[in-house]
């Protein structure tokens, strides 16, 4: 059966224009380490250098390399005195700058010899070598991930200053799988993610879950649509919502976008290859402007083959990379095994008729 459609569709960048006008960062938090992950970094205080003095980077005899000038196997330097024994990690002694191993000193009672040459740095970790002072933890914009939590870890770090935007999401009955997949798109985005079900299907179960009171973005899966039990887009009029409902946009047409109050709110088809191609083309946008992000990252390869898209509706395609190009695996509609197998994602806009086989094209990544 073919598909009914709102009786309009709003081109994607004017709905898109509308969701993130007056939207702005929310307001720095301190998470633990934990908890920080994943979400983008604010304002990091500035770490000490680490190590915070010279350190035995081995295990050996800790030296002075200007005393071992010229010694060998054949012409042992013997020292004045017995020199300090260091293991891994332990701060260098005074007036030493190397570390050699534990055969190249002979120590018979108090008298030792060297037998071989030292270089200054040798078996030594330099102050700050493994972290500047005054370094941030991570950029400010960027998503905290494992190497920075490592940094932060080392130089004992208890908690960082991220942004962490509060997302209410809103299953409609009957949507479980999609809703799950965005809850897990964003969480890992960086949000603060708290999943309520509807009663029912019916506008009037759907509008007493849309609590706006405590997020900063809401969301619903499922029911928005125009069939006989889909209800999504009459609970939010309800709630008097300013809505675009049916977007110029393929996987996604039957989306609706506006705000409840001052509160973004989008409507995502229950599908999961309509409502993943939604949470790209427009929740993300909006997820980056309140976590203050900076721009995702592209990557450009050539085509493998063309991409055809009509023109008046903006149409986002499925990518794989096979021998330095893109490879087409879907676009505007999306198998599941298409989803599976995608690396990156490209929109088509809508005053495009697509891309020739061979044509350079930027794509952002699924997985980041």
């Amino acid at each position: 059966m073919t598909q009914r459609l709102p009786p309009s569709l709003t081109p994607l960048d004017t709905v898109l224009a509308t969701l993130l006008k007056g939207v702005a960062p929310v307001a720095p938090v301190e998470l633990s380490l934990i908890e920080a992950t994943g979400c983008i970094s604010a304002g990091m205080p500035l770490l000490p250098a680490h190590p915070p003095r010279d350190i035995a980077a081995v295990d050996g005899w800790a030296l002075s390399a200007n005393d071992l000038v010229g010694a060998s196997s054949y012409s042992p330097v013997l020292l004045a005195e017995r020199p300090v024994w260091v293991d891994a990690g332990d701060v260098m002694p005074a007036g030493c700058d190397c570390v050699l191993d534990i055969d190249a000193v002979e120590v018979v009672g108090p008298l030792a010899q060297v037998l071989a040459e030292g270089v200054p740095g040798q078996g030594v970790g330099r102050r700050g070598s493994h972290i500047a002072d005054n370094s941030p933890v991570v950029a400010e914009g960027y998503p905290v991930r494992a190497a920075a939590l490592l940094l932060a870890r080392v130089a004992g770090a208890d908690g960082l200053y991220v942004r962490r935007p509060r997302l209410r999401i809103v299953n409609v009955p009957g949507a479980t799988a999609a809703m799950e997949m965005i809850a897990d798109l964003a969480r890992a985005a960086g949000m603060d993610v708290s999943a309520h079900e509807a009663g029912t299907r019916d506008a009037t179960s759907i509008a007493e879950a849309l609590d706006v009171t405590a997020c900063d973005l809401l969301l619903m899966v499922g029911g928005s649509g125009v069939g006989r039990a889909d209800a999504a887009v009459t609970a939010l009029a309800q709630r008097g919502a300013e809505l675009a409902h049916g977007l110029a946009l393929q996987p996604g047409r039957t989306a609706a976008a506006g705000r409840l109050g001052k509160v973004p709110v989008v409507a995502l088809p229950g599908a999961p290859s309509q409502a993943l191609a939604v949470w790209l083309a427009l929740v993300l946008p909006l997820v980056d402007r309140l976590s203050a992000r900076q721009p995702r990252r592209t990557v450009t390869l050539p085509l493998a083959r063309k991409i055809a898209s009509s023109v008046g509706i903006a149409e986002i395609g499925l990518l794989t990379e096979e021998h330095e190009t893109w490879m087409p695996l879907a676009v505007g509609a999306w198998p599941l095994h298409a989803i599976a197998r995608a690396e990156a994602w490209l929109l088509v806009p809508a005053s495009d008729e697509g891309f020739a086989a061979g044509e350079p094209v930027s794509a952002y990544l699924m997985r980041e």
